[in-house]
């Protein structure tokens, strides 16, 4: 797309005047996804499938991210390698590419790709809020580990995984084999990060530190006091690496947020594990389905 001409957002018109940005509701591949304009924001935009949030995006500012995990997400980012300079990155989850967008915007020059299993969510996203031409961001409609076990090896300096069937990470994205997949891909100075949901008594989140402890010589959790203390299901950030993290770093970006979190690592984050076990194809199961309301939204 050419950047000087506006993208293509719903709009309503009345006599040739364009008005408001309106909602847009599709079925796409994976249930219902809506896309609702920001009243506060001139062009931003809420995702939504089934009723759950999925992704925020500022056409205007690609660069700030709404959403607690994505900040933090983020943070990583912002972390791997050289500050400002250009990132070769693997998305496995578009949502709304928000994201993309963001490394697009704060590290020019980036190659990005980008796996989405919903292509019909895809095409909703890339039709109504398309990326600018010369981005460097491309999508391609496919299982998230089936092109993950096809990529280049040594292919990514961070790989990001935000992939939600529903509102659960998918079985096969859980386990040590997927784990080794993404190993492959990255570069040995790469970053893993991935979203993920869980709860009291973290039987889920115990068990993918576990997975990904026998491939990564390092881990880090970045989470809310509050989901880590066990009062509410919430969105953790699971960092993992060959080199050692800058958790100094982290730490202070994850703390100046609105809502604080902390950065876990070392004996502490080998305690929270416990005796979690990893796990294997075989015994693989999604994530736990979140409690009713956790993500919802009026």
């Amino acid at each position: 797309m050419n950047p000087a001409r506006p993208p293509a957002t719903p709009t309503a018109r009345h006599n040739g005047r364009v008005d408001e940005p309106i909602p847009v509701t599709r079925t796409v591949d994976h249930g219902t996804a809506k896309l609702m304009p920001d009243v506060d924001r001139r062009r931003a935009w809420l995702l939504t499938v089934d009723g759950a949030p999925q992704s925020y995006v500022d056409l205007d500012a690609p660069e700030h991210l709404e959403f607690e995990y994505a900040r933090r997400l983020g943070h990583v980012l912002d972390c791997a390698g050289e500050p400002g300079e250009p990132l070769d990155v693997l998305h496995l989850g578009g949502g709304a590419l928000t994201l993309p967008r963001y490394a697009a915007a704060t590290r020019p020059g980036s190659r990005q790709d980008v796996v989405e299993a919903d292509r019909g969510l895809l095409a909703l996203v890339t039709e109504h809020l398309p990326v600018p031409d010369g981005a460097g961001i491309t999508v391609h409609g496919a299982d998230a580990r089936t092109w993950l076990e096809s990529a280049d090896a040594d292919s990514a300096d961070v790989l990001v995984a935000d992939v939600f069937g529903g509102s659960r990470v998918p079985a096969h994205l859980t386990t040590v084999a997927y784990a080794e997949a993404a190993e492959r891909v990255l570069r040995p100075t790469g970053v893993y990060a991935a979203n993920l949901a869980d709860g009291t008594p973290f039987a889920f989140l115990r068990s993918q530190l576990a997975t990904f402890s026998t491939v990564f010589e390092h881990l880090a959790l970045i989470a809310e006091p509050a989901v880590l203390r066990g009062r509410r299901f919430g969105n953790t950030v699971l960092v993992a690496s060959h080199e050692e993290l800058d958790i100094t770093a982290l730490a202070r970006r994850a703390a100046a947020d609105a809502f604080p979190a902390r950065v876990e690592h070392g004996a502490q984050l080998r305690r929270f594990t416990g005796g979690a076990k990893p796990v294997r194809d075989e015994d693989a199961v999604p994530s736990p389905e979140p409690p009713g309301g956790s993500f919802g939204i009026g």
